[in-house]
């Protein structure tokens, strides 16, 4: 395909904020989107009526491609990205696992670069401050609560690269722990938690604005002790991230989690782990050893660890689960960049963001993929 750095896409069915454009095309200048419109075009590359939507926003994602963000090797990392990045992501968090504090501080720090090359758009941690009954893969002897002094040096490795933290917010000191991070510019995320519904509330008021995947990780809704999940979903203040693999949650749990949200709340990720793209076998993730089968990654007790999932399978299955691509393609992009403060760049497709772009066909197969106006 065509490496310019002007080009314009023509004849697709372009999926904008205003709506889908049939006939639609895209111009590209350099690294940007400079106009959108309908209609036949001149010189233009065909694309055949294919649906063009944003570049995928990956919030939580652990690695992929055999790399993992959890060590304190480089390459590892840009492994995993370069292999999100032929599935369309083309933003992302890494997200790293529960670890003593001077560990997570070394790989805060191998990471920071890639944050600040861009490579990365942050980091999120997801632990240690995590509650050991629903410590899924992480490791239990490690978790700790969030005392403030723990919190803040972890804040010190980043220099300003992490976006997110995960806790439970029935751990001792955990609305302090959520103020400070607030206040330093960082979501504070409610998961991997056994909290009551009268636990949960005063975290969302405290500033906690994302659910660490729902559902998973997290006492089980029951109707007469709402639990995590039902303050968080009811909560306009929060929005919920679902792994969309169909092996976390059940079609029927993500249509009525997404239905109930609404567009402006839900927020697809991966939660991708080594394997993904690298086929079954013995994995690690953190120092669990973790089995993959029919790319489905279990710890030796049988409970999921991560995923093996992609942004466009995550896509593809939010559609087959009976949203409508607009839906899809808010949680996949629009609302996840919103959620980083990068609505200004990424996660649409209009005049002066970045032309990251994603080309699907028919089936919602991934066909091509552009990040900042050149093909990948």
């Amino acid at each position: 395909m065509n490496m310019s750095s002007s080009l314009t896409l023509a004849g697709g069915r372009v999926v904008t904020p205003d709506g889908i454009l049939d006939d639609g095309w895209v111009r590209i200048s350099g690294t940007a989107i400079e106009q959108v419109g309908t209609g036949p075009v001149a010189g233009a590359e065909d694309l055949a009526g294919r649906l063009v939507v944003p570049g995928f926003v990956d919030i939580h994602c652990h690695g992929g491609g055999g790399g993992s963000f959890t060590g304190i090797e480089v390459d590892q990392a840009l492994t995993a990205i370069d292999t999100h990045r032929a599935h369309g992501t083309t933003t992302m968090l890494a997200s790293l696992v529960t670890a003593p504090l001077a560990d997570l501080s070394k790989q805060i720090s191998a990471l920071g670069e890639l944050v600040t090359d861009g490579r990365l758009a942050g980091i999120h941690l997801e632990g240690p401050f995590l509650s050991a009954a629903r410590c899924g893969a992480h490791d239990p002897a490690i978790l700790r609560p969030p005392e403030t002094e723990a919190v803040q040096q972890l804040l010190n490795a980043g220099q300003g690269t992490i976006r997110m933290v995960t806790l439970a917010p029935e751990l001792d000191n955990s609305l302090n722990a959520i103020r400070l991070l607030v206040d330093n510019g960082v979501i504070a995320a409610v998961g991997h938690t056994d909290a009551l519904l009268d636990q949960v509330v005063p975290a969302v008021d405290a500033g906690a604005t994302v659910a660490t995947h729902l559902f998973n990780g997290m006492r089980p809704l029951h109707h007469r002790e709402p639990g995590p999940i039902g303050a968080l979903l009811d909560d306009e203040r929060v929005t919920v991230e679902l792994i969309c693999d169909l092996v976390h949650l059940h079609p029927a749990i993500v249509k009525l989690a997404a239905g109930h949200a609404g567009a402006g709340r839900t927020v697809l990720i991966t939660d991708a782990i080594s394997a993904t793209s690298a086929g079954d076998g013995i994995y690690e993730l953190g120092k669990l050893p973790v089995t993959v089968t029919d790319g489905e990654p279990r710890l030796a007790d049988g409970s999921l660890a991560g995923s093996t999932l992609t942004m466009d399978a995550a896509f593809r299955n939010l559609v087959e689960c009976g949203l409508p691509v607009a839906d899809a393609v808010h949680a996949a992009s629009t609302r996840p960049a919103e959620l980083l403060g990068m609505a200004d760049r990424i996660g649409a497709i209009r005049p002066g963001l970045a032309a990251d772009l994603v080309v699907l066909d028919d089936d919602l197969s991934l066909h091509a993929v552009m990040k900042d106006g050149r093909w990948v």
